[in-house]
């Protein structure tokens, strides 16, 4: 039985961005949506969708999608899927969506993916492996483009840019995206509130990820939104506050 709850804890920032806080026992990741940047009938970007189910039966997915509706936003309407990585706590729904979105527009186009050359690399070879040795289903999806260094400009007139930022150590090609606009900075598994993501899965690399931490330092941020909530809590607003996390944590590599 389900507990009487939200399992996801929205969030709003500015006019178009929604965050939604992954709330449940097992585990799964909180997902981001920028509304009404896309030109076209599905004009959201989604960056991590999440799990289908968790490792608890927890419906994952369609809790997200029911927390969506309570802010007016389709699946459907989702025209791009940024996948920060590939483990299944964040890209397993990932084919889902892409499958939702097939039904709209007489079944013309569907939502695009992506995700970096280094992360499909990664994809193809050692986590492809590893979900052999599981006996895992491995999510199912085909990138459209990659995702490299610099900038990435969505929507007529760039409504939105952002600047993708490789952050390997979590794993091999982890990306964090910087909005310049709203000084909004999310980090996938890279940093979290008080803490940093593990390495010891398969391509993690704890020098790595201390590096790419302090990549991420340098940033002008306001907003901090992680891939996962801890125990100290989740979205951290404020450039002091983030400036004092990323101070804390980067005690983990000294």
């Amino acid at each position: 039985m389900h507990r009487h709850k939200s399992y996801y804890q929205p969030f709003k920032i500015e006019n178009n961005l929604y965050c939604y806080i992954w709330q449940g026992m097992g585990n799964n990741c909180n997902t981001y949506i920028f509304t009404d940047i896309l030109q076209g009938e599905r004009p959201h970007v989604i960056i991590d969708p999440g799990q289908v189910l968790d490792e608890l039966g927890e419906p994952c997915f369609d809790f997200l999608l029911n927390s969506m509706a309570k802010d007016g936003i389709r699946i459907e309407d989702i025209g791009l899927i940024i996948n920060t990585h590939t483990h299944p706590d964040h890209c397993d729904a990932t084919p889902l969506v892409v499958e939702k979105t097939q039904t709209k527009g007489n079944g013309v186009g569907e939502a695009l993916v992506t995700i970096s050359r280094e992360e499909e690399e990664f994809r193809q070879t050692i986590e492809k492996k590893l979900y052999q040795t599981l006996g895992a289903k491995e999510p199912q999806f085909e990138p459209f483009f990659y995702l490299s260094e610099g900038e990435l400009v969505l929507g007529e007139e760039g409504k939105l840019t952002f600047q993708i930022l490789l952050t390997p150590g979590h794993s091999p090609g982890s990306v964090s995206l910087y909005c310049a606009k709203n000084k909004v900075l999310i980090t996938g598994d890279v940093l979290f509130y008080g803490s940093v993501g593990r390495t010891d899965f398969p391509g993690g690399d704890i020098a790595l990820l201390g590096e790419s931490v302090r990549k991420l330092s340098k940033l002008d941020a306001e907003w901090l939104l992680p891939g996962h909530s801890t125990e100290f809590g989740n979205i951290i607003q404020g450039k002091e506050k983030i400036e004092h996390n990323f101070r804390a944590v980067q005690m983990f590599f000294r």
